[in-house]
C-alpha cells in the first residue's frame, strides 16, 4: 500500500470514529470519562467538541505525548473549558492503578478509542482488551483500528478476520463488529482504496466491571449481614 493509500485509509477511520464517539455521548446519560488510547500525537482533546465536565485520559508514549503537546500549545491550542485532560505514560508497569489515582471510576460509564496505540504483539493487544474489560462498565463501547496483521499471529490454522476477532474480543467479555472501509467512504461520499492494514471495529461491553462486581459484593455482604442480625433477634 502507498503512503496516500495509507493516509486515506487513517482519514476515514479518524472521521468514523469522530463521528462515532460523538453520537456515542451524545445519547448516553452521564458519560463524561473518555479513555484514548493513541501513539502520543492525537488532536481529539484539542479539536472535538467535548460536553462540559469530560474527563480526558490519554494513554500514550510519555516522550511522544510531551513533544506534540507542547507543540500544540505553542501554537494556541487549548482544551475546551471545564474540561480535564489527563495523561498516563503507556510505558507505566500498572496503567489500570494510574489510571484510577488520576481519577477514573469504573462504576461509572466511559468511552474507550484505540487508534495509533503502540502494539507490537498479540500480547500487547490482549494486555489492552484486559484493561477495558476490567474498567469498562457493561454497555460501555470501545471503538478503534488495530493492524490486520494480528490475525496473523494466530498459531495454526488461520481464521477468517470476523472469526478472530470474535474469539479474541469474546474471550474479554466484547462483542465486536467489524466496520468496512468502504462503507464508511460511501457515507462519507469518499472513494474507497484496496487493501486495508488495519481493521475498524465497535465493541460493546456485555460484562460489569470490576469496580461494579465490587459493590456488587458489597450489597452481597451487606443483607446477607443484616440477614443474620434478625436471624439472631428472633432467637
Amino acid at each position: 500500500m502507498d503512503v496516500i493509500q495509507s493516509l486515506h485509509q487513517h482519514c476515514l477511520a479518524t472521521k468514523f470514529i469522530d463521528d462515532k464517539l460523538l453520537s456515542i455521548i451524545e445519547k448516553a446519560d452521564g458519560l463524561n470519562q473518555v479513555v484514548l488510547l493513541t501513539d502520543g500525537m492525537d488532536t481529539r482533546p484539542y479539536r472535538l467538541n467535548w460536553p462540559a465536565s469530560t474527563l480526558l485520559f490519554d494513554i500514550s508514549p510519555d516522550r511522544v505525548f510531551r513533544s506534540s503537546i507542547q507543540k500544540l500549545e505553542d501554537v494556541g491550542a487549548k482544551i475546551p473549558r471545564r474540561c480535564l485532560f489527563l495523561h498516563v505514560p503507556s510505558e507505566t508497569s500498572d496503567i489500570q492503578q494510574v489510571l484510577r489515582s488520576k481519577g477514573f471510576n469504573g462504576a461509572r460509564p466511559s468511552l474507550w478509542i484505540f487508534q495509533g496505540f503502540p502494539t507490537m504483539t498479540l500480547a500487547n493487544f490482549k494486555d489492552v482488551l484486559d484493561l477495558v474489560s476490567s474498567l469498562a462498565m457493561k454497555g460501555c463501547f470501545f471503538l478503534g483500528e488495530l493492524p490486520s496483521w494480528l490475525v496473523e499471529t494466530e498459531i495454526g490454522i488461520k481464521p477468517t478476520t470476523t472469526k478472530w476477532m470474535d474469539k479474541v474480543f469474546m474471550s474479554h467479555g466484547l462483542r465486536v463488529k467489524i466496520i468496512e472501509y468502504d462503507e464508511v467512504a460511501i457515507n462519507l461520499g469518499k472513494e474507497s482504496s484496496e487493501g486495508h492494514e488495519n481493521i475498524l471495529f465497535v465493541a460493546e461491553q456485555l460484562q460489569l466491571s470490576d469496580d461494579q462486581m465490587e459493590i456488587w459484593r458489597r450489597e452481597f455482604l451487606r443483607i446477607d449481614e443484616e440477614g443474620d442480625e434478625e436471624g439472631f433477634e428472633e432467637l
